[in-house]
C-alpha cells in the first residue's frame, strides 16, 4: 500500500513525481503492481530497490517532490535517526490513471435499472455473494485468509470470488484486504431500502 501526504497529490497526478523513498522493514509493493491511492488514482510501480541514504542525489529529491536532497533526507528522518548508511526503499512509479474498475467502483449514482442489473448478475454468481459482501463491509482491509476462514472457505477460491465482485465495481482491493466500494455501498443501501 502506498500512502502520500496532500502536498504530493498534484505531482503524482501530473507525472512530475516519479520516485518515492520509504523506510519499510520489508517491501509493501511489488514491481508491476497497481495501487489505488485515494484521491490520486492508480499508481503503478515500475521498480523497487533497497539503497543507502548516501546514494540519494538532488535529482532523486526533485523526482520525489522535494526541492533539495536535504529536504528529502529531513523528511525521512521524521521516522527516526538516520545516516548515510541507513537503508531505504527507492520506489519508481508512475500515474496509471483512474483505471476502468476504479472508475466504475467510484460511481455511486445507481438508477433502479442499475440496481436490478447488478442484482441479476449477482444472482448468477451463487449464494456466496451476500455473505461475502456483508463480511467485507463489516471487516474492511482484513487479510483475505482471515475473511475466508470466517466463512469456512479456502483462501484462494475466496479471492477468486472477490475478484468477480471487483469486476462489477462492488469492491476495491488493497495491499491487505478489501473494502466495499462507493458503488457497492450504494447497491447495498438500495437493497436495504427494498427490504423495508
Amino acid at each position: 500500500m502506498l500512502l502520500f501526504k496532500k502536498p504530493f497529490f498534484a505531482g503524482l497526478q501530473s507525472g512530475d513525481i516519479t520516485v518515492t523513498y520509504r523506510r519499510w522493514q520489508k517491501p509493501h509493493v511489488r514491481p508491476g503492481g497497481r495501487y489505488r491511492c485515494h484521491p490520486i488514482g492508480v499508481l503503478e510501480v515500475d521498480k523497487i530497490q533497497l539503497v543507502t541514504v548516501a546514494t540519494i542525489r538532488d535529482a532523486d529529491a526533485l523526482a520525489a517532490g522535494f526541492a533539495t536532497r536535504d529536504a528529502l533526507v529531513a523528511y525521512l528522518a521524521e521516522l527516526g535517526p538516520l545516516d548515510d548508511a541507513t537503508e531505504v526503499y527507492r520506489v519508481e512509479l508512475h500515474h496509471g490513471g483512474d483505471g476502468d474498475r476504479v472508475q466504475i467502483a467510484l460511481d455511486d449514482r445507481l438508477s433502479a435499472d442499475d440496481v436490478a442489473a447488478i442484482a441479476k448478475k449477482l444472482d448468477k454468481l451463487g449464494d456466496w455473494v451476500q455473505p461475502t459482501l456483508k463480511l467485507i463491509e463489516k471487516h474492511p482491509r482484513v487479510a483475505a485468509s482471515k475473511l475466508a476462514a470466517k466463512l469456512g472457505r479456502e483462501t484462494l477460491p475466496f479471492k477468486v470470488d472477490v475478484r468477480k465482485l471487483k469486476k462489477l465495481g462492488l469492491t476495491q482491493s488493497f495491499e491487505v484486504g478489501y473494502e466495499i466500494s462507493p458503488r457497492g455501498r450504494a447497491y447495498l443501501a438500495a437493497g436495504k431500502r427494498r427490504a423495508k
